[in-house]
């Protein structure tokens, strides 16, 4: 056969072949619809022989231009773009599991239904980690502010029934005590209401227990006042072999501004000038002991570690494991 003739009938039969099967290929589908929610929040580290599992309660619009107080709108700006932020910035709400090995204890409880849709992921997350409510056996709180105590019930029932709730005896005599509501600021009036119906079916079933400043709760679990936030406002150590959890609740509200600036407060502060010296001893503390941290308003998980860094400080965010059970 002539080459030319040859490759003239390759030629045509390639092409033919080529327009049968872009004939035959089926249409496109319609594009998969975005599913626009996240995963279930849990995120889970060992800690010696115990497992940290941190949960999320959700997110919210933290209101940072009208609630921070000691830096100015101009500064929040600057503050929040050095992390690539814009405003309004989300602010995380998170709580702590741990589980000893002989009990399961829970550190904060979320807002529950006080902060409205935004959160109340709470409970859902603890059962996609595993566990379920009626094996929580103590509560412990950082303090009764909403976004921490508003998970503790559920249709005004205990929602962790088996479990004993606890705080500082200083933040019980403040928040429980309808009397001081008087004193307190205006926009603070309707925390006093929720700390008290959050707290009453636990007081009823004799389940709410207080402690005093610093001491040993369980084996491995100590308390550390530091008060400013709120009066009796607790830190809690966690401490298995030789590891360190330091689950510090309020002591940063807005990382990107107060790792920078620890001495801004935020009007929710009970006591401002004593916020900025507990948020002082916990930055201290956690950089030169490389403890880890849990925080309650960092970013999901809030676990990392805190570097000194000169006058300042930077998070180093734990760093994602996907078999937390093989250390």
């Amino acid at each position: 056969m002539d080459i030319k003739r040859w490759l003239r009938n390759a030629v045509t039969g390639l092409s033919i072949g080529l327009a049968s099967a872009i004939a035959a290929t089926p249409c496109a589908q319609a594009a998969a619809p975005q599913v626009r929610t996240q995963g279930p929040g849990f995120y889970r580290m060992m800690l010696g022989d115990f497992e940290i599992t941190a949960l999320s309660d959700g997110t919210h619009d933290f209101p940072i231009q009208t609630v921070m107080t000691g830096i100015s709108k101009e500064e929040i700006e600057r503050d929040i773009a050095r992390d690539d932020l814009t405003l309004p910035v989300q602010g995380s709400i998170n709580a702590f599991l741990i589980n000893t090995g002989s009990k399961l204890i829970l550190i904060d409880t979320g807002a529950g239904l006080l902060y409205g849709t935004c959160c109340n992921h709470l409970m859902a997350n603890l059962r996609a980690a595993g566990y379920q409510p009626e094996q929580v056996d103590e509560i412990l709180l950082t303090h009764l502010h909403k976004d921490h105590v508003g998970g503790v019930i559920l249709d005004g029932k205990m929602a962790f029934p088996n479990a004993v709730l606890r705080t500082s005896q200083v933040e019980a005599d403040y928040w429980l005590n309808p009397a001081n509501k008087a004193t307190a600021p205006a926009f603070l009036s309707t925390f006093f209401d929720a700390a008290i119906a959050s707290v009453a079916p636990y007081v009823a079933a004799g389940r709410y227990k207080t402690f005093a400043g610093n001491e040993q709760l369980e084996p491995g679990i100590y308390t550390l006042a530091t008060p400013g936030h709120t009066a009796g406002h607790s830190s809690y150590l966690i401490q298995s072999g030789s590891d360190t959890l330091l689950v510090w609740g309020d002591i940063i509200h807005v990382a990107s501004i107060q790792l920078q600036n620890p001495a801004v407060s935020v009007e929710y502060d009970t006591d401002a000038t004593a916020a900025q010296r507990s948020r002082r001893a916990m930055l201290q503390l956690a950089a030169s002991k490389h403890y880890w941290v849990g925080a309650a308003h960092i970013s999901f998980p809030g676990l990392g570690h805190v570097r000194a860094n000169g006058n300042t400080y930077d998070w180093i965010p734990v760093n994602y494991d996907g078999a937390p059970g093989t250390h």
